[in-house]
This record gives structure tokens, sequence and C-alpha cells, in this order.
């Protein structure tokens, strides 16, 4: 639940699988019949986020639970899909899904390359279910998670959505000499859209080090003469009162501080129900104190008139790297609309 973010310190090592026989193999051809449209966007969104849970692709991709569970364990007899499951303190953690060789193989011959030059490797996407941010990693997806499917409505019932969601390794080609945000974002509502650049924080990083990087986000707005808004989320209110203390000191030194419009939220100021949303009235900026200023998350449009207006997203094309390895571009944040199950 997004109001109550897991933690890297409650996470132990991965729950070993029971014994049983390895999925077979099916060739290029064989897979590329079986696989449905979301399917292969599963498969493009795991490359992109490196790991996702049953309970993130349910809501995001299926109807109920128990078709997506269904659909999951079938894309894993086909071999495309690996699994693994965390042990956790206290409970259990879900199901965590990673891209296999031979869904690496299907999204680098729809792309026209070679499995090298997509950048995969198997051994480097096994390894998350070992890193030290895996807590991380997943609490932002589940961040993303959130606010896509329980997007609000306005009055007339037009919903809002999320048309991008990249992930903090993109972000890092893009910008990562300037700044590395955790994802870059884009929210429509039908009154407005944002984008933004999500910190997000697990109380793991001093908060010296969160300020710091907004003079990275200074540097890349005077360099691109393109202003984004940087939302930082943390988990409790007490941790959001000390990260705007150390925020502002170094806000208010910046050479042009509306340059970098901030706002802060804390996840326990969430109602305690699945349905909770980053998009509801959590948002403070950075440059007011009162907690009657928060915000919904569309709201804070109209309190950065500097920001720059979003522009298009080729989402298309993949996109050719120096280095050798072929960047796909980012899926979508959600499936086809439609399909048969």
């Amino acid at each position: 639940m997004i109001s109550r973010p897991d933690r890297q310190a409650d996470s132990r090592r991965p729950r070993p699988e029971a014994r049983t026989a390895p999925p077979r193999p099916l060739d290029i051809t064989a897979l590329v019949a079986r696989l449905t449209e979301r399917d292969r966007w599963i498969l493009r969104m795991l490359h992109e986020h490196r790991v996702l849970t049953t309970k993130q692709l349910g809501p995001l991709a299926f109807p109920t639970p128990a078709i997506a569970l269904r659909r999951l364990r079938l894309l894993h007899s086909y071999g495309v899909l690996e699994r693994f499951r965390p042990l956790r303190a206290r409970g259990s953690a879900p199901v965590h899904w990673v891209l296999a060789p031979a869904g690496a193989a299907v999204l680098a011959a729809e792309a026209g390359i070679s499995v090298r030059e997509l950048g995969y490797n198997h051994q480097r996407a096994l390894a998350v279910a070992h890193s030290l941010h895996l807590a991380h990693t997943v609490g932002v997806a589940e961040w993303f998670t959130a606010l896509i499917a329980h997007a609000p409505r306005d009055q007339q019932g037009n919903q809002a959505q999320v048309q991008a969601w990249w992930s903090q390794t993109r972000c890092q080609r893009l910008w990562g000499d300037l700044a590395r945000p955790d994802a870059f974002g884009r929210y429509a509502h039908p009154e407005t859209t944002l984008d933004f650049f999500l910190e997000y924080d697990l109380a793991s990083t001093t908060l010296t080090r969160v300020a710091a990087k907004l003079h990275g986000y200074g540097e890349l707005a005077r360099t691109t003469g393109v202003i984004t808004p940087v939302l930082l989320w943390v988990p409790t209110a007490q941790r959001e009162a000390n990260a705007r203390a150390a925020l502002r000191r170094t806000w208010e030194r910046l050479p042009d501080p509306e340059a970098v419009p901030v706002a802060t939220a804390a996840a326990e100021l969430l109602p305690e129900n699945p349905e909770a949303s980053p998009a509801e009235q959590v948002w403070l900026p950075l440059d007011t104190d009162s907690d009657a200023d928060r915000r919904c998350l569309h709201e804070l449009s109209a309190r950065w008139p500097r920001r720059t207006s979003p522009t298009s997203i080729d989402s298309e094309q993949p996109v050719p790297s120096l280095n050798g390895i072929v960047v796909l571009a980012p899926p979508p944040p959600q499936p086809p609309a439609s399909e048969f199950w």
C-alpha cells in the first residue's frame, strides 16, 4: 500500500522457489504467435523498469487479480519472465517479475536488433533480487501504479491519465551528467498537464544529500531552458518537515530558485485504503509553509507559471546510443485498452 511503503531493512534474501521443471524454451516464431499485445507491453515494461510485482502488474494490465496471476504464470511457463519472492521480517512479499532471456529475444527481434544491442544481461536482470535498492525500485513503481490505477475524475467524469513514466535508467541516460531523478512522469488531468521529476525517498539517504540534488536540477534548467517541477515523496510527516527545512536552505541559495519548482508530500498523509493515490491533496510547494496550501497533484501547475509546457513525446522509435546499445522507446504507462483474456 502506497501509504505504508516497504523498507529495504524489512527484506531478506529471496525466497527459493519450489523445485519444478524449468520452463520449456520456445523458439521466437512460436513465442510471437502466442504473445498478445499486452504480453509484449509487459515485456517492455520490465525492460524499462527492471522489476514489477504481481500487485503492480495486476492493476496496470488486468481486470482481476486472478486473471493477472494466471497470465503471468503462463508467461513464466513460456520462458519470457523470471520470478522471485523476497522474504520479509514480517508478512509475505508479492511475487516479483523480471525479464527472462526469451523475453529479451522477443523485444530484440521486434526492434530488429540483437539481444546484445538491447543491452540485456540475464545475470544482471536477476541481480535486482539481491540489490540493496530493491525496495526503492519497487517503491517508485508502486507510486506510479497508484497514480495510474486510481486516477481521479473531474465533475464531468473525465479521468486523469499518466502519459509518461520513464525509469531512473532512462533519466540517467538523458540527464545524468546534471540531474538524476528516480523517474520522470507526465500527468494529464482534464484541467492541465504536468511534467515532473520524482524523487522517491525512504529515509535511507541523508537530507543534506537529498537537498544537494537541487543544484543539478538548477543547472539542468539553465542549460536546457526547460523548467520541470521536482516532486519529493517521503514516508512520514516528520521526514517531510525535516526535508523541507534542508531543501529550503539549498533552494534559496540557487542562482534562480524559481527555475526549480519543488513540492513535497508524505505517504502517511494519505488515507490507509487500497485506492489511495499520489494525486490527492497532499502536495505542499516549497515556497509556503502552511498546510492549508496543500494541493492536489494537478493543482500544482497553477503555482508554477514559469514551468515549461509539455511537448510531444516520441513513444515509437528506438534511439541508437553511442556505446552500441539501442535504447528502446519508453513503453506507454498503460497497455492496449482492450484485449480478450
